[in-house]
């Protein structure tokens, strides 16, 4: 794993720290090809339930390294897209611990997840317009779908940030936290996630996610087809067992 991304596991939780401080922690290839090594690895383990993505030093993420881009470096992971997340988020659910900015694609990170822990002086934004960009690695998409769609469309087009209470307000954001807390929120949120079945909460996320683009007509047998892989686990009877002899279940995401 190369420096530019720190991993951590431990109870069931992955932490991801995106660690280029010096500059933000600005996504480059190496950024992008460690995020998406530390997904892999989080995705194949079953000991694994929920993941947090942070960054360093007191900011999330400033978005693609224009630098490197200017020199021609491209950020983009062939799999998984920016910084390893964007393109191909995991199966499994992921936390945003967001604070100071997640700007650009650093918010386009944050949309990839499925919670978000923010300080409640972080800010967010797509600013790419001001530099004659185009937030291209899902921010257009996935904004709209998660803030009312005026809003979204208003900064957007503007460029301006969005503030941790507004993002809160609409949406956007779980959890508001004084400043440098947000890590300490989603460890307690990712705790609560990670102390359920590993498989029922991929199932879970995979139903959220993708049941909106299920054709009515087949939405409950794909829905089906979900549910009886988990209901028929090794993990669903220890559950079941567990709840009969009053003792905490032990998972083994099987």
């Amino acid at each position: 794993m190369p420096d530019e991304v720190l991993v951590e596991h431990a109870d069931g939780v992955t932490l991801i720290t995106l660690n280029r401080p010096s500059v933000r922690n600005a996504v480059n290839r190496a950024v992008s090809d460690g995020m998406a090594a530390a997904l892999d690895e989080f995705e194949a383990r079953k000991d694994l339930g929920v993941a947090i993505v942070t960054g360093a030093a007191g900011t999330f993420s400033s978005g693609m390294d224009l630098k490197a881009f200017v020199a021609g470096e491209n950020p983009i992971h062939p799999r998984r897209g920016f910084a390893g997340i964007a393109a191909l988020p995991p199966r499994k659910p992921i936390i945003a611990a967001v604070e100071g900015f997640a700007l650009a694609g650093g918010c386009e990170i944050v949309l990839s997840c499925d919670l978000v822990v923010a300080a409640d002086d972080a800010r967010f934004g797509l600013p790419e317009v001001r530099r004659g960009l185009t937030a291209g690695s899902g921010g257009l998409m996935r904004m709209p779908q998660r803030i009312p769609y005026q809003v979204a469309m208003e900064l957007a087009l503007t460029g301006d940030f969005l503030s941790a209470p507004d993002a809160h307000r609409h949406g956007l954001v779980n959890h508001l936290t004084a400043p440098g807390e947000a890590l300490a929120e989603a460890r307690r949120l990712a705790a609560r996630i990670a102390a359920n079945a590993p498989l029922a909460l991929a199932a879970t996320k995979e139903i959220i996610v993708n049941a909106p683009s299920w054709p009515a007509e087949e939405a409950w047998s794909r829905q089906k087809a979900v549910v009886d892989a988990v209901n028929s686990s090794a993990d669903a009877r220890e559950g079941a067992t567990a709840f009969s002899e009053k003792r905490s279940p032990v998972w083994r995401g099987e």
